[in-house]
């Protein structure tokens, strides 16, 4: 200890020190400089946002987080020049770290770009129905990562962004009512106009069903073994829309059991054409005996 007194510029040290003081007080000036900027910025950068339509969470993470980060960083990077530390060297080091983990993390980055576009586009917001990917419920949450749904089983469902931003998405609350649409089909011997107006009157005994817009019943396609109708309703709003499907679907076959209206089975005819008598009359004999 002696020894260390011994050789040790105290008088030295303490001119240097008094020296660099001002490089050091400066360098704390920058720092609480750029702390203030922020401070006083952050209002009116969320104010300026919020009124140009940006989704509130977006809005957060742009002014908490990057434009927080960024101030304090370009503080810091300032301060520590004013000392004399070559930053020069760090930012590269720093640089090449980045890239690294970028590589390593090309999903979590792919999520989080497409969680940015969801939240500028705005393609739904908390409380909508959507079908996505599969799955049909109601948003819960959307981060940045992911968007949260709870389905009609009460189940949660974690969807990453780019998986929704790849795929169709449709949204039902974004237009208010809703148009169920419930394919049933009819023989061919069937009258259709008497179906219509069975089928309509089954409608109109589901309470959940809008009268204006009016239920409709069009003739969609002619299939292999029946006349293909759809039963066309509107609701008010979209988190009844399963339930009603299922209610008219139900009403549907009833009203049709009860007027004698077929439903019919998939079924096949065959037609021969240009076969012999004699095969014909084998085929026929064959028949009997089975």
């Amino acid at each position: 200890m002696n020894y260390l007194l011994q050789n040790l510029d105290i008088p030295g040290l303490v001119t240097r020190l008094v020296a660099f003081a001002p490089n050091i007080v400066v360098a704390l000036l920058i720092l609480l400089t750029f702390w203030v900027a922020y401070r006083l910025g952050r209002r009116p950068l969320s104010a300026a946002m919020r009124h140009s339509g940006m989704h509130q969470k977006l809005v957060e993470l742009l002014v908490d987080n990057i434009f927080r980060y960024s101030m304090l960083a370009f503080g810091l990077v300032m301060a520590l020049s004013q000392l004399g530390i070559n930053v020069g060297a760090a930012v590269a080091g720093l640089g090449v770290v980045g890239i690294a983990v970028g590589l390593a993390a090309q999903d979590s980055l792919s999520n989080t770009i497409a969680g940015f576009t969801i939240f500028w586009d705005k393609p739904f917001v908390v409380g909508d129905w959507i079908t996505v990917h599969g799955q049909y419920g109601m948003v819960q949450d959307i981060t940045l990562r992911s968007t949260r749904i709870r389905t009609p089983r009460n189940s949660y469902v974690v969807i990453p962004n780019r998986r929704i931003i790849d795929e169709v998405l449709e949204n039902d609350s974004k237009n208010g009512e809703v148009r169920i649409d419930v394919p049933i089909g009819i023989a061919y011997k069937e009258d259709i106009a008497q179906a219509r107006q069975v089928l309509l009157a089954a409608a109109g005994g589901v309470p959940a069903i809008k009268p204006s817009p009016a239920a409709d019943v069009v003739v969609e396609n002619c299939g292999d073994s029946s006349v293909d109708l759809v039963v066309r309703v509107w609701v008010d709003e979209a988190s009844s829309r399963q339930g009603v499907h299922f209610s008219l679907l139900e009403s549907c076959k009833v009203a049709l059991d009860e007027a004698g209206i077929q439903i019919p089975y998939p079924h096949l005819q065959v037609f021969y054409d240009g076969v012999e008598d004699r095969v014909v009359e084998k085929w026929r004999s064959g028949q009997a005996e089975g």
